[in-house]
């Protein structure tokens, strides 16, 4: 079951992420509308979200990310 972050949650979560994946620039924004997954950017564009799951007691999060086609290097 998807549940709504926190204030407090979203700002340890995002110091996490930002240590787990050496991002000082990502951040994680709340959602836009209730109901709907927190976002994770990166020098401000939105690359992807941020499920919570607290099923059986156990709290996780996942990480939805995004990458264009167009936003990768040209193949050699």
């Amino acid at each position: 079951m998807s549940a709504t972050l926190s204030t407090s949650e979203i700002a340890r979560l995002q110091t996490a992420l930002r240590r787990l994946l050496g991002a000082k620039d990502l951040t994680v924004n709340p959602a836009p509308r209730s109901g709907m997954s927190v976002e994770l950017a990166v020098n401000g564009e939105v690359i992807g979200t941020v499920h919570r799951d607290d099923e059986d007691g156990d709290v996780t999060y996942a990480v939805n990310m995004v990458v264009l086609e167009e936003d990768l290097p040209p193949a050699k």
